[in-house]
């Protein structure tokens, strides 16, 4: 009899023939830099866009209830209504990560009978939350707005449209002018996950809707406190009833425990901090890192701070990322299932933390590793 358990073993084989293996690879991130072993490296991985410093006093007791029994400190409140004037809607509801903010507020808005019209590159939260909601799913092509219109006029149900504001692994910008035009002649709910776009990009970084001006034509923002913020959590931005429903039927809100009150306290410090100086610093150095990475010849689309270098083959690009580290730049290959098989890349992050010195030793050996694997 075979062992139960050898099927995993089987497995984990088929994935590293594949090359896509995956392993935890620990290490101290600080400032601009992350130290793995004793190599330190320069950050290209991180999401903590704007580099916000935070009062070494921030701390509290831990929660261990959920928010409907003991954990609703009032903290929440405090932050939720900073929320929500941040993307001028009446109410927010902060959830303990963007994942669960997806979940739930998609579950609890969409019914069976309903359509959900989903952008082809929308994170994994919001593909999951599709799915339990049991709803008809019909997924458009990527920012394609005349796939959108077509699919969209089927049937008479309800209908929700879902899109990333700016799209995680490629960096590119929702066409949410055109998007909501759709929308609003076909009636439909309009739901952002603008996790990476919020506090980075728009006025004061009101977002990616703020940024197209049409904020007000958003019916529901879902974001994150981990990305820009730099601080832990997600949350739900709403009018009033839609957060009411979210806290009555979303399970990923009721039944888990609150964030510990530390978090949220922090959360609360960094949006109240003037981020200007960080905006721009974060636009600056994105700027210089992509203009260099065009004109030494890479192909390079994205308009944002997410900056992927498009190499094809897994492989190839585990061996790329392997150049950069082993010369002081820490850029991770994404492969599938994250992104599509055989479109494999080195997703660049670039952040406020970053020196124009430290862009100019990455821009080099970028350059170097682009001749090296012949991509250049």
């Amino acid at each position: 009899m075979k062992p139960k358990l050898e099927f995993v073993d089987r497995l984990l084989g088929e994935i590293r023939k594949e090359d896509l293996y995956r392993n935890l690879r620990y290490g101290h991130v600080s400032g601009s830099h992350i130290t793995i072993g004793t190599k330190k490296l320069i950050n290209l991985c991180s999401n903590d866009y704007l580099g916000l410093e935070v009062k070494k006093s921030t701390t509290s007791q831990m929660q261990s209830s959920s928010r409907l029994v003991s954990g609703n400190d009032v903290s929440f409140k405090k932050l939720e209504k900073k929320l929500a004037s941040h993307k001028s809607q009446e109410a927010s509801l902060v959830f303990p990560t963007g994942y669960m903010a997806n979940l739930g507020v998609i579950s609890a808005l969409v019914g069976k009978k309903d359509l959900i019209l989903s952008d082809e590159l929308n994170h994994a939260s919001i593909i999951d939350a599709c799915k339990i909601t049991g709803a008809r799913v019909q997924v458009y092509r990527h920012n394609d707005i005349e796939d959108l219109a077509k699919k969209i006029k089927h049937g008479k149900m309800r209908k929700f449209v879902i899109t990333e504001g700016v799209f995680s692994m490629d960096g590119d910008f929702a066409r949410l002018k055109e998007m909501t035009e759709v929308t609003e002649k076909n009636n439909a709910i309009l739901i952002l996950d603008d996790a990476h776009g919020d506090f980075a990009v728009g006025d004061d970084g009101k977002g990616t809707a703020n940024l197209f001006g049409v904020e007000k034509k958003i019916d529901a923002y879902v974001s994150s406190l981990s990305k820009a913020l730099g601080s832990f959590g997600g949350y739900v931005a709403a009018q009033d009833s839609v957060i009411d429903l979210c806290i009555n039927r979303s399970k990923s809100f009721i039944y888990t425990s609150a964030l510990p009150t530390f978090l949220v306290k922090m959360s609360l410090e960094r949006i109240e901090q003037n981020r200007k100086t960080r905006q721009e610093a974060l636009r600056k150095n994105t700027a210089s890192l992509s203009s260099g990475l065009k004109e030494m010849g890479y192909d390079i689309k994205s308009p944002t701070h997410i900056i992927p270098i498009i190499i094809g083959n897994e492989k190839k690009t585990l061996d790329f990322g392997r150049y950069l580290f082993d010369n002081g730049v820490f850029a991770q290959p994404i492969r599938y299932p994250t992104v599509p098989k055989n479109s494999a890349r080195i997703r660049v992050s670039v952040t406020a933390w970053i020196s124009q010195k430290q862009v100019a030793h990455a821009l080099s050996v970028f350059e170097k590793a682009g001749r090296k694997f012949k991509i250049l």
